[in-house]
């Protein structure tokens, strides 16, 4: 089963994040294998952590929330708050296998939070700038939330655009970087 979580910082936790920065690779080192993708949002500054974003495909959504909540920093209060979402890889790869590769372009994390009847259960038009695509579903995998998607693309405009408007109740756009240790 396939999942999204968005591990969204607390104000003023930077100097604790980076404390336990070598605990939480260690410990994502533990689910390479499971890793659809991962990687760290920013500030408009682009050097304040503002979250941390796993896809990642466990058994069960016991083992997904075993996952959110025994991360180092969501022990440590690093974080505010977890979303923890049942997704569907519509693209059918990884981060690793994105052809665009893992420099050049701006990327960002765009989270369309959807009220009302299902969309977006089918790649858009414009698959070469999508790291990552899929819906966000209820633990049971039966009832539409949103959308998440990591993509590349020239400013924030351009990558919210993956999203139609009209469609979700709030959609967020987040600076984000592929994960992993430098």
């Amino acid at each position: 089963m396939e999942f999204f979580c968005y591990h969204r910082d607390r104000p003023g936790s930077v100097p604790l994040r980076h404390e336990l920065l070598e605990e939480h690779w260690s410990y994502m080192d533990r689910y390479a294998k499971e890793l659809i993708a991962r990687g760290p949002t920013f500030a408009d500054d682009d050097e304040t952590p503002t979250g941390s974003v796993h896809i990642l495909d466990v058994p069960d959504p016991a083992a997904a929330r075993a996952f959110a909540f025994d991360e180092p920093g969501y022990q440590a209060g690093v974080y505010r708050d977890v979303m923890l979402r049942r997704w569907r890889n519509l693209l059918g790869r990884t981060m690793w296998d994105f052809p665009g590769g893992r420099a050049g372009g701006n990327r960002y994390l765009v989270l369309g939070l959807g009220t009302g009847p299902t969309t977006d259960l089918t790649v858009p038009p414009n698959r070469d700038e999508l790291i990552a695509y899929g819906p966000l579903l209820s633990d049971d995998g039966t009832t539409w939330l949103g959308t998440a998607a990591l993509v590349r693309a020239p400013d924030q405009d351009t990558a919210r655009a993956v999203l139609p408007t009209g469609r979700y109740a709030d959609i967020e756009i987040h600076k984000w970087e592929f994960g992993g240790r430098r």
